[in-house]
């Protein structure tokens, strides 16, 4: 298949889709070799903002999705009448963050690190679609483990998860800063 052809035909597909669809699932539908996919698809993605069209094409992880441009939001919004969604309070931005660094992670994880109980801000996150269940970790009770979606990687603008900015993670085990005593202290 030839690239324009090839581009028409994901360009199609992103648009009726309205969410993220996988490279390997556009390449088995295609018939093309997923390397094909992605240079098809970010090349496409260039074009759009390039000319400043009023769509683009964002890559997630390994998929693409068609959305709007961040510069139409407003007209975008007026005329849908479309709500913004509602903010984060800061334990469920503290749970998030635990989870998008640590994934994945259980709610006692999440509990050891902020100190408080996290089940009202877990049970939020994943109405919000910005994590979801990732299996159970093999340990007594079976705890459920948390990872972030890819809502999580569009809502903050995001292709993936090595674009999060580095922090000094906590080693488990290890007792919290806050816990360490002072050498010749008190």
């Amino acid at each position: 298949m030839e690239l324009t052809e090839l581009q028409r035909a994901i360009e199609a597909i992103l648009f009726a889709a309205g969410e993220r669809i996988e490279t390997d699932r556009l390449a088995a539908t295609l018939e093309v070799d997923p390397a094909d996919i992605r240079q098809a698809a970010d090349a496409l993605a260039d074009q759009l903002a390039y000319h400043r069209r009023g769509i683009r094409i964002l890559r997630l992880e390994d998929g693409y999705q068609m959305v709007s441009s961040g510069e139409m939001a407003d007209f975008v919004t007026k005329c849908l009448e479309t709500r913004k969604p509602p903010k984060l309070s800061a334990s469920q931005l503290e749970t998030l963050t635990i989870v998008a660094y640590y994934q994945p992670a259980t709610k006692a994880m999440v509990e050891q690190i902020r100190g408080v109980d996290s089940a009202y801000s877990i049970s939020a996150l994943l109405n919000k679609s910005l994590i979801e269940e990732a299996g159970r970790l093999n340990v007594p009770g079976r705890p459920i483990q948390y990872r972030t979606t890819p809502d999580f990687l569009r809502t903050f603008g995001i292709a993936s998860l090595e674009e999060l900015p580095p922090i000094e993670k906590i080693n488990f085990g290890e007792p919290l800063p806050e816990q360490q005593t002072i050498e010749g202290g008190i």
